[in-house]
């Protein structure tokens, strides 16, 4: 940090007025000159904290894109089907069983095994060929989404909420204040804060395992000379496929959220394909903090934008990439 303010002055300050805006925003009571403006403070921030808490699923989605595309350079346009498999899975065991944490479990474990096949088959004959696995993967998902179209319909479905994580919860921040003087505290979906706090757990432990553990380093080795790691007697294809699998797993995880706090319906796939391409690229490939960083910018994007722009809302978000290639190629948090 210290060394980005040395180098980019300008832009440290910027971001240091933008941050002390926002915190005004979020803390302050507004005068009611600027809801006359720009609207109600409660409607800004169930905006801001929908923003964020989007951005946690993005976040999910995007994270194993990022590990599958960023890390090992496999090229897997099918990602966005297995978000919408696992969600479809994740649907059935919380119907059938009424355990939505089980659910959980049982797409994690399903969609690591639709990941060790497409690893295994298709990207391990096709290693260093993105072309091919470009095109192959644009062809499987169309197949897969066909085949869920088949198997499920073309409804709209959503995974029940556990009672434990039913209703809203009272945060500490005012919206407004009553003629009494009373103070009116915004309330806001549990079950939205639960799933936020479990995708920052999840990549804390990611950054941690890849890069302050053994098997990170092999990982990281792995990608940058495999055949060298090959030759010191570590099973490099056995640990591709882990890592396969287990970024095809978060995605079902994602899945499963995505069906209890919005829905499940043909189409998802594209949408959470198109929306981890676009944070793997403002994030930086390989980099789970750029992930992050992505994801909660587009989260907010999209949000924010659909209340005060809504026209537009769309448009920002390719706005914010387009600048990011423009600005900063590689991401604003890539791996050196």
């Amino acid at each position: 940090m210290s060394r980005f303010v040395e180098r980019h002055p300008a832009w440290a300050l910027i971001a240091i007025i933008a941050i002390a805006i926002v915190l005004w925003l979020i803390f302050a009571v507004w005068p009611p000159g600027l809801e006359e403006a720009i609207g109600r403070k409660r409607v800004f921030l169930n905006a801001l904290f929908n923003g964020i808490t989007l951005g946690g699923l993005y976040f999910l989605v995007a994270s194993g894109f990022t590990l599958i595309f960023g890390l090992m350079r496999n090229v897997n346009l099918a990602h966005g089907s297995l978000y919408l498999f696992g969600g479809y899975v994740g649907y059935a065991i919380s119907t059938s069983t009424g355990s939505w944490i089980l659910s959980f479990i049982v797409a994690f474990i399903m969609t690591a095994l639709v990941g060790v096949l497409l690893q295994v088959i298709v990207f391990r004959r096709m290693e260093g060929q993105d072309l091919r696995q470009t095109m192959v993967t644009i062809g499987l998902s169309i197949v897969f989404a066909d085949l869920m179209l088949w198997a499920c319909g073309g409804d709209f479905y959503q995974i029940q909420t556990p009672g434990w994580l039913i209703g809203p919860v009272d945060l500490p921040l005012i919206t407004a204040v009553k003629s009494s003087g009373e103070p009116v505290y915004l309330r806001y979906p549990l079950v939205r804060l639960v799933i936020f706090a479990a995708s920052a757990v999840i990549g804390v432990a990611m950054w941690l395992a890849l890069n302050r553990t053994r098997v990170g380093m092999i990982i990281r080795a792995g990608v940058d000379d495999r055949d060298i790691l090959a030759a010191t007697g570590v099973r490099i294809q056995l640990v591709f496929v882990a890592v396969f699998a287990f970024g095809a797993g978060l995605a079902g995880i994602a899945g499963v959220v995505g069906g209890t706090f919005q829905s499940l319906s043909p189409g998802e796939d594209i949408r959470f394909l198109l929306a981890s391409l676009v944070v793997v690229i403002v994030g930086g490939m390989g980099s789970i903090p750029g992930a992050a960083l992505g994801a909660l910018i587009i989260g907010l994007a999209e949000q924010l934008g659909s209340v005060y722009i809504p026209t537009y809302a769309i448009v920002v978000t390719f706005l914010i990439m387009v600048l990011v290639l423009a600005i900063r190629p590689q991401g604003l948090l890539a791996r050196r």
